[in-house]
């Protein structure tokens, strides 16, 4: 059951919370688990391996393939982070868009001495791809927390190749120094550096379009939104480029929100859609409401996702998958602009969901607390995969990511669904119709195959792909950007 809201430009998950399709999860790398891991990612790199980052300090690199049995520890910063509070410690990764030439990531830890939040950049090992090199710290951004809670702890790199970073409010309860409404300082705020620039004695620099960049008024020129209360996940939809967060709410509502440039997103006046602090007065002149919201009836912790992108459960394609931490209840929302969203509980897990992430083919993985990774069960298998569900028809899926960066990926995949073992082409053009190069030909088996189309040599425009069976021609376009 979903609810779709065609004239109201609210939804509370509380109105449908008998509402539940069945989409399970399965562990996806059994022989593995991990301690209190809060993040996954992806390189970006084409080499197909997964990152688990432990909320103590170390982070852990592997093969994305079911059978694997063993990690190799990549990073190892515990004498470096702070964990004492729940929420504190290594806390976010971000893989540089160039990561592949220039080997670079980067680190969202608490410290203590004093307490503060630090965003660091590390190369990886000039000798070994899956070791970091940890003598190569480069602290980029400090900023103290004055309690240990709402460290926030997303960081991420934009489609603009801006590195944005999550802060909380700065933590105890109901915000008692007002740093979320506060713009002179960092905390409460989605914020955007530029890392391949430095200004100054800063080893970054503010984007010029940033909002409040080169005020008068002293507001933190890093700030791109602000009003928030511990922005825990947020993510960019590669297709749309829209930044989707969770905001972890007070006592009584869990909020979605798409962040856009200088919005004020309402806490400590609003929590949710309600009036958080009457003291305000509660203008909520000015302010940006959350997409949805859900009360404790529906959980108490929200933890933000990602829009989904693959193709192995094409019926979630498009939708923002996203989760609670108490209650491991999973939805799924799809958002066609204000008063035109649809909210479907796809999964009561058992699962304390601490984060998610996904692979270079764009299929989502869950971050369980309790050790585990998960993912959605395809609903479109391979045969040779023992899978017994195969595509009703030849399928061709979007591009993943799209659009591609020029430059900055090396290749682009898509999945081919075939209901039979059968023989196909899948061939690359130009906007002329001029072939680019052959990127299958050949015989393969019934089930989804993912096929990565190579773009380092391409300039930056359009092109088209095609894939032509023996009764089928399905052709998409491929967008590359500078």
């Amino acid at each position: 059951m979903t609810l779709r809201l065609s004239t109201l430009l609210v939804v509370s998950l509380c109105m449908f919370s008998a509402a539940q399709a069945q989409y399970p999860i399965d562990n996806a790398f059994p022989g593995i688990d991990f301690s209190r891991p809060v993040d996954i990612q992806n390189a970006g790199d084409g080499s197909d391996r997964l990152f688990v980052v432990e909320q103590a300090g170390r982070i852990h690199v592997f093969p994305n393939d079911a059978a694997v049995d063993e990690t190799t520890e990549f990073l190892d910063i515990r004498d470096r982070v702070s964990d004492g509070g729940n929420e504190e410690g290594l806390l976010g990764l971000a893989f540089h868009p160039d990561y592949a030439n220039n080997g670079y990531f980067y680190v969202n830890y608490s410290a203590s001495g004093p307490r503060r939040n630090v965003i660091a950049r590390y190369s990886v090992s000039a000798s070994d791809p899956n070791r970091a090199d940890r003598e190569s710290e480069t602290v980029l951004l400090t900023f103290e927390q004055p309690y240990s809670n709402h460290n926030g702890g997303q960081l991420a790199f934009g489609p603009d190749g801006y590195l944005y970073i999550a802060t909380g409010d700065g933590g105890s309860g109901g915000d008692p120094q007002n740093n979320a409404q506060n713009r002179t300082n960092l905390l409460g705020k989605i914020l955007r550096i530029d890392v391949d620039n430095s200004s100054g004695s800063s080893a970054y620099a503010i984007p010029g379009d940033n909002p409040f960049a080169g005020n008068a008024e002293g507001y933190a020129e890093e700030i791109w939104a602000y009003g928030l209360r511990n922005p825990w996940r947020f993510s960019f939809d590669p297709v749309t480029g829209r930044l989707w967060t969770g905001d972890v709410g007070q006592n009584r509502f869990e909020e979605v929100d798409i962040i856009e440039k200088g919005k004020n997103y309402g806490w400590r006046i609003m929590e949710g859609f309600s009036c958080y602090n009457p003291a305000s007065g509660c203008d909520q002149n000015g302010l940006t409401k959350p997409i949805v919201e859900y009360g404790r009836d529906q959980g108490a912790s929200i933890t933000g996702g990602h829009v989904y992108r693959g193709s192995g459960v094409p019926e979630l394609q498009g939708q923002y998958i996203y989760a609670d931490f108490v209650t491991g209840r999973i939805w799924g929302l799809t958002y066609n602009g204000p008063g035109d969203i649809e909210n479907t509980l796809l999964l009561a897990s058992n699962e304390n969901v601490s984060s998610f992430g996904v692979d270079e083919a764009g299929e989502i993985y869950i971050c369980s607390f309790g050790g585990g990774i998960f993912r959605f069960r395809p609903t479109v298998t391979s045969a040779a995969d023992g899978g017994t569900a195969l595509p009703a028809s030849v399928t061709l899926s979007s591009v993943y990511p799209s659009p591609a960066a020029g430059g900055q990926v090396q290749a682009v995949t898509v999945r081919v669904g075939l209901p039979e073992r059968q023989d196909i082409r899948l061939t690359l053009y130009d906007t002329l119709g001029r072939v680019l190069r052959t990127v299958a030909n050949g015989t393969y088996d019934a089930g989804t195959h993912r096929l990565r189309i190579d773009i380092r040599d391409l300039r930056a425009g359009v092109y088209f792909y095609s894939l032509q069976t023996a009764g089928t021609r399905q052709t998409r376009k491929l967008l590359v950007l500078e």
